[in-house]
């Protein structure tokens, strides 16, 4: 057994397993046993696994448990210290995974990682997913190095070089210790879809855990894979599990006010979506409220036994400004003209 395992979560994806599943068994075999995690798919996705990649292990779920609820589920079949989330849309490159054990080694208590994250279409630039490394505004709004809201920068490795502390890392090419993973009750199935890295990192750093980018290590995201980048339902999740993250694991703060301040601006941004004639993302926004009411007391109690866990809370990342102000007033659009100082070392 190795240090290291690669899962890859698989829903009748054969097509993305035929074009990247080749890339990864050929530059990471040496370093790290490979799973994939399928969550009962009915495509040819396994028949296709043990035909030409027989050295790939196979955990079989006996439904689709989604992506957190799927990971949850297969990880727990996984032995190895060490687990990277691999989305099974990731091109890797070679000697992808040796720099970022390498920085893990260094850092003791830093016990998740991403590499640097670029786009597989526009290949100089960063994508969506993760970047250069996660950080959250003082509102709960995440961006990235190299990624705000919708604008990307470019892969300039004088800027993006260095290993660095971040917020958090993307579950698109996560290395995570996998006791920690556990530690913590690994992904929030109440999410669903998308923010449940985030919530995962938070809760790490509200146990005086590190989260790093290392950013001497590339992979290549095809991005869109099992959800468009911008639809009502991505719309929906984003409002409303944003406010599951507050609620969870906001500490340095009276929670109820920041509530009431991310509720009134994405008020605001409602109000924007039906200005602009987008209809169905207003009533996203609305539902999206709706469903957080809902579950409320739920979260609540999550919140309260996260709160009985925490110790030596870290919030380096944090960026102790708004990063809404920044990007649509001071026309802030890259991370290099953010001020550095403004966020928690």
């Amino acid at each position: 057994m190795k240090h290291v395992a690669i899962a890859i979560l698989n829903w009748n994806g054969i097509r993305f397993l035929k074009e990247f599943l080749p890339g990864v068994v050929a530059h990471s075999i040496e370093d790290a046993d490979i799973y994939v995690i399928d969550n009962a798919s009915s495509d040819e996705s396994i028949a296709f696994i043990q035909t030409e990649f027989p050295e790939v292990k196979i955990i079989q779920l006996d439904k689709n448990y989604g992506f957190a609820g799927g990971y949850n589920h297969g990880l727990r079949a996984i032995p190895n210290e060490w687990v990277v989330l691999l989305n099974s849309d990731v091109e890797v490159t070679p000697n992808w995974i040796k720099p970022v054990m390498e920085y893990l080694a260094s850092e003791p208590l830093m016990v998740a990682c991403q590499p640097k994250i670029l786009d597989y279409h526009r290949r100089d630039y960063f994508e969506y997913a993760g970047a250069a490394g996660g950080f959250i505004d003082k509102d709960g709004f995440a961006f990235c190095a190299g990624r705000i809201f919708y604008e990307f920068d470019k892969n300039d490795n004088e800027q993006f070089f260095e290993n660095e502390e971040v917020f958090w890392a993307s579950g698109a090419a996560m290395f995570i210790k996998r006791s920690a993973y556990f530690e913590v009750d690994g992904l929030d199935e109440d999410f669903f879809a998308h923010m449940e890295e985030i919530d995962l990192c938070w809760r790490l750093k509200n146990r005086g855990y590190k989260v790093g980018a290392c950013r001497k290590s590339e992979v290549y995201h095809y991005g869109g894979g099992t959800l468009d980048r911008m639809n009502p339902y991505k719309t929906f999740l984003n409002f409303r599990n944003n406010l599951y993250l507050i609620l969870k694991n906001y500490r340095n703060g009276n929670t109820g006010i920041k509530l009431f301040r991310r509720m009134l601006l994405d008020g605001v941004a409602g109000v924007r979506f039906l200005t602009e004639g987008n209809f169905s993302y207003f009533i996203a926004v609305i539902k999206a409220h709706f469903s957080f009411y809902g579950s409320f007391f739920k979260m609540l109690s999550k919140r309260k036994k996260e709160k009985s866990c925490d110790r030596n809370v870290n919030l380096s990342g944090m960026y102790n400004e708004s990063i809404i102000k920044a990007f649509f007033l001071h026309k802030k659009h890259f991370y290099r003209q953010l001020n550095r100082s403004s966020f928690v070392k």
